[in-house]
């Protein structure tokens, strides 16, 4: 007899944890976490950007269905959700839309100006000429001033709505129109949609003045954005706690929070959330519970500590793989760690301390600016080279079907410490 297929949800305003599941086999261990975290925060189960699903070999169905077997066989009757991860262009939606998603994140990065924060006067004129037939808006906020309600003042001069013209001008039309391809594919096959829009993977942070113009056109458009995802100030690297001020942090929070709740409301989005757990409880209390934590690179660092301690061979052969290419592999990702500045496995004899090396130290950045856990880095930056090897994949898949419950009770521990940490804050 077949599962029942249980369909996801659009969770609205509920504050909500998206766990990634590269492997289709993590499912289990993430319903366990939300089971035993107890009520106020939800699940999105199916979570996969395009990119991984290309490095990863998986199609958005593999994806839907991995996690909609995984619940149904679990028994979990509460709403979840489905995140079609960084969308870039209507295939994607076409795709993502057809196996059952609901949650669409749309990625306009490729057509953000990530210079315009440094263009001179003159430089800033001339791409302000460039991009003027791609917006509409530039008199609707310029010279204008905006207090946000329990938040900052703005001041929209000109220089500060030129240079957001041209750092996200072509960004916001872009992503309008895919909010509105989005909406119309839905409306088609008769389900419900929401949508977040991801602005985090610049080098500057969002000012709260770019933030203001982005959501306000995104809604003015007619778009239904549940979510926003700004760069947030300080460093947000794979597999490592929050690199930077966090005071700073709070500060900067308190006027993005401010300006969804006046604008929408609609969540804030954290991205590249896995580990974050210094700032957790904050994001939490500042955003009051509007908030989405996007985590994924996390649940496959977790399957490789079943395979270090089940086949401590496999996880040697692994971590040397990993070495020899993260350095071509980091080039997507913003990440500090060096392959030198972390023993190889040859030299060092114990299983537990190699694990403890390359998985374990939760922590960002130390006092001289380093990375305390460069070896969980190097793991997760290399996850896509790893699982496609015609040898390692298939060995570490292996390792986890043979040791179902090992998996499960570490994803469980791991994400107990995620939730219970956002928990201190809601």
């Amino acid at each position: 007899m077949s599962t029942p297929r249980i369909k996801p949800k659009a969770l609205g305003l509920s504050p909500s944890f998206g766990f990634g599941d590269r492997l289709g086999l993590a499912t289990p261990g993430h319903v366990e976490a939300i089971r035993q975290a107890g009520q106020g925060i939800r699940g999105i189960f199916a979570q996969q950007s395009i990119r991984e699903m290309s490095r990863t070999n998986r199609t958005p169905s593999q994806v839907m269905e991995a996690a909609t077997q995984a619940l149904a066989q679990a028994k979990f009757t509460d709403p979840w959700g489905a995140d079609a991860d960084h969308l870039k262009t209507q295939a994607d939606v076409d795709a993502t839309a057809k196996a059952g998603f609901v949650f669409f994140t749309i990625d306009p990065s490729e057509h953000v100006d990530v210079r315009a924060a440094n263009y001179e006067e003159a430089e800033l004129a001339a791409q302000f000429d460039a991009v003027k037939a791609h917006i509409d808006w530039f008199d609707r906020y310029a010279d204008t001033t905006v207090k946000v309600k329990g938040g900052p003042t703005l001041h929209f001069d000109q220089t500060t709505v030129k240079r957001a013209a041209v750092k996200y001008g072509r960004a916001i039309a872009h992503a309008i129109k895919l909010g509105s391809y989005i909406a119309l594919v839905a409306a088609k096959a008769g389900q419900d949609h929401e949508v977040e829009l991801s602005i985090d993977e610049t080098p500057q942070p969002t000012t709260l003045a770019e933030h203001y113009i982005i959501a306000e056109e995104c809604i003015r458009a007619g778009m239904k954005l549940v979510s926003l995802a700004p760069r947030f100030i300080g460093d947000f690297e794979k597999g490592v706690d929050y690199k930077g001020d966090v005071g700073d942090f709070e500060a900067s929070l308190k006027g993005h929070a401010a300006i969804a709740r006046q604008l929408g409301p609609y969540k804030l989005s954290l991205h590249s959330g896995s580990d974050k757990l210094s700032i957790y409880g904050l994001f939490a209390s500042v955003t009051k519970g509007l908030f989405h934590v996007k985590t994924a690179g996390t649940s496959y660092l977790e399957a490789l500590r079943v395979v270090s301690h089940h086949d401590p061979a496999l996880f040697r052969r692994i971590v040397n793989f990993a070495r020899e290419h993260y350095d071509h592999d980091k080039a997507t990702y913003h990440v500090s760690a060096e392959v030198h500045r972390v023993p190889a496995p040859k030299i060092i004899n114990n299983n537990l301390e190699l694990e403890q090396l390359y998985l374990g130290i939760w922590s960002g950045a130390t006092s001289s600016g380093g990375l305390s856990n460069p070896g969980r880095q190097i793991l997760h930056c290399t996850f896509g080279s790893t699982l496609t090897d015609p040898e390692l994949g298939p060995a570490l898949r292996e390792v986890l079907v043979a040791h179902p419950d090992t998996y499960k009770r570490v994803l469980t521990e791991h994400f107990g410490k995620h939730l219970a940490a956002l928990q201190t804050g809601m």
